[in-house]
């Protein structure tokens, strides 16, 4: 009987490779005349942003842009960049986010490493490009984007959008991958060295993510999402591709300060956004006595905030879900789904539920804690630790041109996230540690390694060490610990400073301590007794 069904095979009528491409199809034909995007006194239609998404890819691939090719994206969260998530899958080619917040070193260093065979950047990041080139001693063609919000209209002399925009024809863009497992994006991750890695995700996953997302956060139709995480995020953890299938507004703020993002929410009818703990935060102290009505829905995701912190966003009408997720699961893998039995909890107790990891989100397979030692899932007892481990098509492709540490991740079937958790009696997961000593400060990631790296190049530094220090505004800070050479005369403010000339200025440790490290027998350091110094700093 198996060989029967074996003969029915896969044909176009049957079989479509998934892609998040084909949401913008949707977008166009079922919400065509709605708001797609909202930006200051901008308003462009579904129908508006299909259009100009086919003659932006149509335009790329008159540069010679196709399949495969990388193209790296300096920008911040405007309408352009929500546009090249759609017109960039559509050539074939990947689009590589790159982080705003980067310093020259490590931008040089991802446009190497990725290969770009473009850069489309805002006009008032090309500073930061321009220095980047230098170091590369090579300079990338340039498309530059001129938005009358920016405060600089530097040129490298490249293409302007506007220009690509009219070259490209609106005529059918190359449209769906050939191969669902075609990359679709390459982001970079902090990790846990020096040098970030590069992350690839697929068609596949990046559809699977946003169709989990809809049916995680119980997202409507038409809902109107206001812009907070950075699209160099996990591709804004899936959300323009999210917006797209259900007809609903983006809306984008250049500059994501407080007041602007209360002014956007109001004004704008905003029903649900993303952000990292540091932005509620920033919201909570800016308008505490706010009253949304009705509630505005937020996915947060990052070191939990504290309880108070939830207690007052709660208060002023957010409904907050805490979620869970890597640059290698596409974002989002878990949720804390919130339980009627919490209902009766003390505002208090509500808020130490919500900071939990939670449970598996419906696109994974698996979200387990396993037993490092025994392979095993560990017991439910909320206090065996273990490390959270990742299946499902929402897990990368692997790290980009590294097999190693690809083989390394994906080891015994799963992919191993570094993070030290328990699990609850009612199946919820929760984070005690993290294993990669990855430092999450307002919603960046931090390798430790790469600050101690900066810090053993200074001349007066024999040791060093850089942990978590819990900080009331970013959730948790760099702290530095260092041990000088004999005879060595500098102050905390003078290793500060050197970090300023080397590291961006969220890595800038905001600690230092000079103190003999702790060691073990065979000279390794022993971070946990830094960890627990630095905790006692911050009370």
């Amino acid at each position: 009987m198996q060989e029967l069904y074996a003969r029915l095979e896969k044909t176009a009528a049957n079989y479509v490779p998934l892609s998040p491409v084909s949401f913008l199809n949707r977008a166009e034909s079922l919400h065509g005349s709605r708001t797609a995007v909202i930006y200051g006194g901008l308003r462009r239609s579904w129908a508006d942003v299909a259009a100009r998404v086919r003659r932006i890819a149509n335009g790329l691939a008159a540069q010679g842009i196709g399949k495969g090719d990388t193209v790296s994206v300096l920008c911040p969260n405007i309408p352009e960049l929500f546009e090249l998530h759609f017109a960039l899958p559509l050539t074939g080619a990947v689009i590589n986010t790159l982080n705003t917040r980067l310093e020259t070193e490590t931008i040089a260093y991802i446009l190497d490493h990725a290969e770009s065979r473009l850069v489309i950047a805002d006009q008032e990041l090309i500073p930061l490009l321009a220095n980047a080139f230098k170091l590369l001693g090579r300079s990338i063609p340039v498309i530059e984007i001129a938005d009358p919000e920016a405060g600089c209209t530097e040129t490298l002399g490249g293409m302007s959008y506007e220009d690509l925009l009219e070259q490209g024809a609106e005529t059918a863009a190359h449209g769906l991958p050939e191969d669902e497992w075609d990359a679709i994006a390459l982001n970079y991750t902090s990790g846990t060295s020096g040098r970030p890695k590069g992350v690839v995700y697929h068609h596949r996953g990046a559809y699977l993510m946003a169709l989990g997302t809809v049916a995680a956060w119980q997202l409507p139709h038409y809902p109107v999402y206001f812009s907070v995480v950075p699209m160099f995020h996990c591709n804004g953890w899936g959300h323009p591709w999210v917006m797209a299938m259900l007809g609903g507004t983006m809306v984008f703020t250049r500059t994501p300060a407080a007041d602007r993002i209360l002014d956007a929410i109001r004004s704008n009818g905003v029903t649900h956004f993303g952000a990292a703990p540091i932005v509620l935060q920033m919201l909570a102290e800016a308008e505490a006595d706010a009253a949304f009505d009705p509630a505005v829905r937020v996915l947060m995701a990052g070191a939990p905030p504290p309880p108070s912190v939830l207690e007052k966003t709660r208060a002023m009408g957010f409904e907050v879900t805490q979620v869970y997720g890597l640059t290698e699961t596409y974002g989002h893998i878990s949720q804390c789904l919130w339980q009627d039995s919490w209902d009766g909890l003390s505002a208090v107790e509500q808020a130490e539920q919500q900071a939990q990891q939670g449970i598996a989100m419906p696109m994974v397979e698996a979200v387990a804690v396993i037993d490092a030692g025994t392979g095993q899932p560990v017991a439910r007892d909320g206090a065996a630790q273990g490390e959270i481990a990742v299946r499902g098509n929402t897990v990368m492709k692997g790290y980009y041109k590294d097999p190693a540490a690809t083989e390394k991740a994906f080891a015994y079937g799963w992919f191993w996230s570094g993070d030290g958790a328990i699990v609850n009696p009612d199946g919820y997961i929760r984070i005690r540690d993290r294993l990669k000593d990855v430092i999450i400060s307002g919603g960046e990631n931090i390798s430790s390694v790469e600050v101690e790296a900066v810090l053993y190049r200074h001349p007066a530094v024999q040791a060093a060490a850089v942990v978590a220090m819990p900080d009331a505004k970013w959730g948790e800070s760099p702290c530095a610990f260092v041990e000088l050479r004999p005879g060595s005369d500098v102050s905390a403010q003078d290793i500060i400073q050197f970090c300023r000339e080397h590291l961006a200025g969220f890595k800038r440790p905001k600690a230092v301590v000079f103190t003999e490290l702790p060691k073990t027998s065979t000279g390794k350091i022993q971070k946990f007794q830094l960890r627990e110094t630095a905790k006692t700093m911050s009370t």
